[in-house]
């Protein structure tokens, strides 16, 4: 369970300092203190119990912080049934009762890297001084799962429990026993005469995303994450319906042991899965505190395209006799401890699903939200793609939903908390008419399961959507045109006859033309909105007293000598601002370098164009349908007249050195930006991709080079570095020697 940084101490023994040990413990203070203590134990019978959590983790870690520091400041409160005593599950009698032979403890956790490094410190120094030798460090993936205890006898399989409360779990010995990953008998000899195997049932992301779909198109509410999808299915009372579920397991520690001669935890590991144990291909040992804030810097980069969800790093003292001098607390090791990542996922309300119509035409549910911070920025809306996406998630409006946002990935709507449901939700129903134009929509070509507005040319919001696209920094590059003025220009807020009725005209506006532009901003109050709006002119300043005629703003001057800028833009930039379906700046560069000019592209047939590298047969033909439509060609035309250029200059001395070569550029380059790179790959004859394949030649790797560098590696393809890739363009592949 997570916490947003933003809202907690950098340091828990800092806020502690900070508070007042000498302070009257009052009627408020105990109230306070009853109240947290009742909700942190119903959120735990949620979460553990019924696999439904009603809070978030962000905010279920909020509370849990403050009970600590309560009971931090007044020691009299502390019961022994505290949630902070207690290791945190409890045993359902549902299920029969097992004693584990060894406790399972829970972890403490740590939220911030000055946490983290205190702890280390401390258990580093405790180590010295109880065995005389500094602490080798496994450092392990958190895994977002459900916890069991596996018990083997001479290598066979003969009890799995849940952890529950750390010294009693719950039977799910015919459970487990579907689980393919989980041997019966173990492979290998000399199998010790008893092992207690810990580990992690989990749900990988992809089978995550399965099951929902499959859950609700049986009329089933589905799971709001993987954790408690794999906590739903493993405490089935029907072995049956455990054994149609994705589980998989990891193992992450032993208990009692009967005959394992090992020394250390990463030795466990590598015996368990010579036994045929499934252990994680991702722990790693270190001996500095530096390389394992590496990898937690590595892994948070990582975590949503590993197999499987993670909250945070594990961080352990390998050798057991460190550990067995270290000890324990009532409730976690001292050898141990988890440091969580800043949240993701939080919970909020589901106030609407209203659509938006895009550049293409595509009409796109969207959720509206109680406003709420995540990954470091307020969210109150997020996409839902498409209305089977909206009934995939089971999601309603009303719902109080989980909400997931990736830094800076586009917030994701990841379903519903139903155990919240009050009966006054309601389904979403797709329109059907454009929310725009009025139009009737339509489906889109075969298999294609959007909903679109036909009216491509006049649609006020595709239009906005286009000028907004095409002054985008992967196009033309305009950044005076945003998309507030790009909806000022194409459907201001006032009835009349906008400015640009399409974007053909773009480089004919003048700045007459512009002089009655109005825009729908929200009142403000001291810098605070007011909820209500008014029409404010936005490219020429507000007439006064001082001066009655109004004059164009600098944002004004700036919008016009940077459409004059653009008009000399590279052709593959032309390419993009057209809003070809399909055609990003990838498959623009290699048509621009593949023809040269428009007028070659225009007039190329479906086989020539689809033998591009990286065009293919779907872009060529949505290139020809573009090519084969009127007002699009008036588009053309309109922008040739106004100096829009239409061909590339080929610079014939740069030798075509990369034919046939595709090279992936990963990094921070010092000579070279990101477009400079590809720009130089492609006008050599390369191909400038931006994933590593095994068709991949080369990878160019800069500083902060991420997984492409380790995909490059596990491939055994050649890695360059800026040296390399700047002899790699000059004299091309036969230049490198073996190695370099």
């Amino acid at each position: 369970m997570t916490e947003n940084l933003a809202e907690t101490p950098a340091s828990l023994d800092r806020a502690l300092k900070a508070l007042d040990s000498s302070a009257e413990l009052t009627d408020t203070i105990r109230a306070e203190y009853a109240e947290l203590t009742d909700t942190i134990r119903a959120a735990r019978h949620d979460y553990y119990q019924e696999d439904a959590p009603t809070l978030s983790d962000a905010e279920y870690d909020r509370l849990y912080r403050r009970l600590e520091q309560i009971e931090a400041q007044y020691p009299a409160l502390i019961a022994n049934d505290s949630p902070t005593q207690e290791v945190g599950g409890e045993v359902s009698e549902a299920f029969s009762p097992v004693t584990h032979l060894v406790r399972m403890y829970s972890l403490e956790d740590v939220f911030s890297l000055e946490e983290l490094r205190a702890w280390l410190t401390k258990a580093e120094e405790n180590t010295r001084l109880l065995t005389g030798a500094a602490p080798q460090w496994l450092t392990e993936l958190k895994i977002d799962g459900l916890a069991v205890n596996l018990l083997y006898r001479n290598g066979v399989l003969v009890r799995a429990a849940t952890r529950g409360d750390g010294t009693t779990g719950e039977d799910v010995t015919h459970n487990v026993r579907t689980i393919a990953s989980i041997p019966q008998k173990l492979a290998g000899e000399n199998h010790p005469a008893q092992l207690e195997v810990r580990g992690e049932v989990f749900i990988s992301s992809a089978d995550f995303k399965k099951l929902n779909e499959k859950m609700v198109s049986e009329g089933k509410n589905p799971f709001a994450n993987p954790r408690n999808a794999a906590a739903g299915s493993l405490r089935q009372k029907d072995s049956a319906v455990t054994a149609e579920r994705p589980l998989s397991m990891y193992v992450h520690g032993v208990g009692s042991r009967t005959g394992l001669d090992v020394n250390s935890q990463y030795q466990t590991y590598e015996q368990l899965a010579a036994w045929g144990l499934p252990t994680s291909p991702y722990s790693k040992l270190f001996t500095s505190v530096d390389d394992i804030l590496r990898y937690i810097a590595e892994y948070g980069e990582k975590r949503h395209s590993l197999v499987h969800e993670i909250d945070g790093i594990v961080i352990k003292v390998n050798d057991f006799v460190a550990q067995t001098q270290l000890g324990y607390t009532s409730r976690v090791p001292r050898w141990a401890v988890a440091y969580k990542y800043p949240p993701e996922e939080v919970n909020t309300k589901l106030l609407d699903i209203r659509v938006d119509v895009g550049r293409t035409g595509r009409v796109t549910p969207y959720g509206v939200m109680e406003p709420v911070l995540v990954s470091g920025s307020t969210v109150e809306r997020a996409t839902l793609h498409n209305q089977d996406v909206v009934k995939a998630k089971g999601v309603l409006i009303g719902d109080t939903v989980v909400l997931r946002k990736a830094g800076d990935v586009i917030p994701e709507i990841v379903g519903p908390v139903v155990a919240l449901r009050d009966g006054h939700e309601r389904e979403f129903v797709m329109p059907t008419e454009c929310p725009s134009c009025g139009t009737t929509l339509a489906p889109g070509k075969e298999g294609d399961v959007d909903m679109r507005c036909p009216n491509y040319r006049s649609c006020p919001a595709q239009l906005t959507e286009r000028i907004y696209y095409a002054a985008s920094r992967g196009a033309f590059d305009i950044e005076a045109l945003g998309f507030e003025a790009a909806k000022a220009l194409t459907a201001p807020a006032e009835p009349e006859q906008p400015p640009l009725t399409s974007e053909a005209f773009l480089f004919d506006l003048t700045a007459e033309d512009l002089r009655d532009v109005k825009i729908r901003r929200e009142k403000k109050v001291k810098g605070v909105g007011t909820g209500k709006f008014e029409l404010v002119p936005y490219f020429y300043t507000k007439p006064t007293k001082a001066k009655p005629d109004p004059v164009p703003t600098k944002n004004t001057q700036n919008l016009f000598v940077e459409l004059e800028k653009a008009k000399s833009q590279p052709l593959w930039r032309v390419l993009v601002a057209l809003s070809i379906r399909h055609v990003g700046p990838t498959a623009a560069r290699a048509l621009a370098t593949e023809f040269g000019s428009m007028d070659a592209i225009a007039q190329a047939d479906r086989d020539r164009l689809a033998a591009v590298d990286g065009v293919g047969g779907v872009i060529a033909d949505s290139i020809i349908e573009w090519f084969a439509t009127d007002w699009h060609r008036e588009v053309l035309a309109r922008w040739a007249d106004a100096g829009v250029r239409m061909e590339d200059e080929r610079d014939a001395s740069i030798e075509r050195t990369l034919e046939g070569v595709t090279v992936v550029v990963t990094g921070t380059l010092v000579t070279y930006s990101r477009d400079s790179a590809k720009e130089a790959i492609i006008v050599r004859g390369g191909r400038a991709s931006g994933s590593v394949s095994k068709k991949t030649h080369f990878v160019v790797a800069g500083a902060s080079a991420g997984s492409k560098l380790d995909k490059a590696e596990a491939l055994g393809i050649p890695v360059l570095d800026e040296d390399g890739f700047t002899k790699l363009l000059a004299h091309g592949p036969d230049a490198l020697t073996p190695g370099e």
